[in-house]
């Protein structure tokens, strides 16, 4: 949303959210991987049933509870606990299903050149990293 009222969260913020979250998605997928794995050693490389359940516990989980809690929320807990939500960036609106997967998919963009697509919230005048401005979406405060 281009109003001026609009308020922007920033770079310090945005990055207190996402340490939040991943402490929280740790609270969820390292005991489940615990269990998986039968204890603390997972020296071996997963095979057969054991690699597919650790990839769903891994990287599919994290992906549906995210995706899931941006659709219903706009937030993450992280978020949420900062009062910033995720929207449209051009009408201020609830980001579609579709621009909160792309979003989700555009964190490995963001992360790829040395986390440069997660940095550049801290120079961009709406605050958007690449995966936002990927997915036309911005983190605003409530």
């Amino acid at each position: 949303m281009e109003h001026s009222t609009q308020l922007y969260v920033g770079f310090w913020k945005r990055l207190l959210a996402m340490l939040i979250d991943t402490v929280l998605l740790m609270l969820l997928i390292v005991p489940l991987l615990y269990l998986l794995y039968g204890g603390w050693d997972i020296s071996t490389t997963p095979s057969g049933p054991q690699a597919g359940l650790d990839l769903l516990i891994s990287g599919v989980l994290p992906a549906i509870v995210i995706v899931l809690l941006w659709k219903f929320t706009q937030a993450t807990p992280g978020k949420m606990a900062l009062g910033a939500k995720i929207v449209d960036v051009n009408s201020g609106a609830p980001a579609s299903t579709g621009q909160l997967i792309g979003r989700y998919f555009a964190y490995i963009l963001s992360s790829i050149p040395f986390g440069l697509g997660f940095l550049w919230v801290a120079f961009d005048k709406r605050k958007q990293g690449w995966h936002d401005k990927l997915s036309s979406t911005a983190v605003v405060k409530k």
